[in-house]
């Protein structure tokens, strides 16, 4: 799939485009479009441009973001919302809300790989009103119901 790629930011040269990191990788890597480095102190949420914006081509594609397991694994951090929904009509800059819930001040550099953007399908949902649900073996057993093991 094609999914058209604007540079927004003068910071950002062709080389910076996302790319995947490996031939089996499922997500584009994205970098934070900085001109310097930004501190983000434990529990800041700081909202981190990528200085670039997309168009996905159908109306069944959507672009999520999401963490990088290495920055929350070892720094805490993570992405403010859990994983971006970006729509296929948003042609805006993608911007990163990294939430910081580690100990220590970490130091967020320029162009560092800050996300990841996977591209997927959806199926376009038509809700229609019923007066009763098909029976399922679950029902409308929540939160527990299917036991802890």
């Amino acid at each position: 799939m094609d999914v058209r790629v604007k540079m927004v930011s003068p910071l950002l040269t062709a080389d910076d485009l996302p790319r995947y990191a490996t031939q089996g990788s499922a997500g584009l890597d994205l970098r934070a479009c900085l001109d310097s480095p930004l501190i983000i102190r434990p529990g800041e949420i700081a909202p981190v441009p990528t200085g670039l914006a997309i168009q996905l081509p159908r109306r069944d594609a959507v672009a999520l973001v999401f963490a990088r397991s290495g920055l929350a694994a070892r720094h805490g951090i993570a992405l403010a919302n859990g994983v971006g929904v970006i729509d296929s009509d948003y042609t805006g800059e993608i911007v990163v809300p990294l939430i910081h819930q580690g100990a220590q001040d970490f130091v967020l550099q320029p162009k560092e790989r800050i996300a990841q953007l996977v591209i997927a399908p959806i199926y376009v949902a038509r809700l229609v009103p019923v007066d009763d649900l098909g029976p399922t073996a679950r029902g409308g057993g929540g939160f527990g119901s299917t036991g802890r093991l």
